[in-house]
Formats: C-alpha cells, structure tokens, sequence
C-alpha cells in the first residue's frame, strides 16, 4: 500500500501529473477544492456544469493491459462503441486495487497524465472544443485544462465512446 500512502498523502501524485504536463508543453491549472459526495456537488464547488468534469476511466482490456476512457461527466462509457473501436469483444472496469497498480492513482485523482503506466488514452468526442476539468492526481485536486490540448498532448484517439446517462 505504499503507492496509496504516497498518492494520499505525499502529493507524490499531484507532482507526477504536474511533471507530465509540463514535459508535453501542456498549460494546466490545478486548483485546491473541498472534499465532494458527488459529481453534481464538485461541479457546484468548481463552479462549472457536470459535463465540464471529465472522468479519467481505467479499462482492462482481455489481454491483461488497460486504457484509458476520457468521458464527461454526464455520460457514461458505450461498451458496444468502445469494443468496436478498440477491436475487442471484451473490456471491463478493473477494482479500484488493480486501477491503483495501473496507474499508480486511486480512483477520484486518476488521470492519464502522470500515470506510472503509458496507457492508451480513447476521448469522447464530446469533450473537445472546450476547457474541461479532471483528476490532477490527489484528492482534493482538480486541473483545468483545454481538451484539445489535451487530446493532442496525449495522442489521444477521439471518437463517439460515450452515450447519455
């Protein structure tokens, strides 16, 4: 459990997703928030609408790696439209443990950038022409960033992957 104590407590996190950033030339603004029950409740925080939330999804492939799901908030990931484009019949949502070993994030700060594994980012298409916000890495944490940058700084596929809530 040495990454949750490092993740938790140490910024450890906050620093590699800061790092990562930095390193693909990419402008982001962390900002400090309280603690939130929910997604509708950190978007308030945030001042933002829960669309504007984009969530960091770790998804095991069958072959034992995993990806990353960029998908805001008010949608949920379409299965059938992400296998499609993967081209696999099989993708699941790993336990918060193995997102963790992934990652090296807990779930509520994952984030592809700053993640101890280089997996592939898939976008929704949803999320592009706007500043969005995402997991800086620790709790208590939210970046701004714009999602084009993002896309392109990532090398992001995007593409229709989510559907309505």
């Amino acid at each position: 459990m040495a990454a949750h104590a490092a993740n938790a407590t140490d910024g450890v996190g906050r620093e590699r997703f800061l790092a990562d950033a930095a390193a693909r030339g990419l402008h982001v603004e962390v900002v400090e928030r309280p603690a939130a029950r929910s997604l509708e409740e950190a978007a308030g925080i945030l001042g933002i609408m829960p669309a504007d939330i984009v969530k960091s999804l770790v998804v095991k492939h069958k072959d034992g790696t995993f990806l990353f799901a960029l998908v805001p908030g008010d949608r949920q990931i379409s299965w059938p439209k992400l296998r499609q484009l993967v081209g696999v019949n099989k993708l699941s949502l790993p336990p918060a443990d193995i997102a963790l070993e992934a990652t090296g994030y807990e779930r509520g700060t994952i984030t592809p950038l700053g993640s101890t594994s280089p997996w592939p980012v898939y976008a929704d298409a949803t999320i592009t022409g706007r500043r969005i916000s995402m997991g800086a890495g620790a709790h208590g944490y939210s970046a701004f960033v714009d999602a084009d940058a993002l896309t392109s700084a990532l090398g992001a596929v995007v593409a229709d992957i989510s559907d309505p809530m």
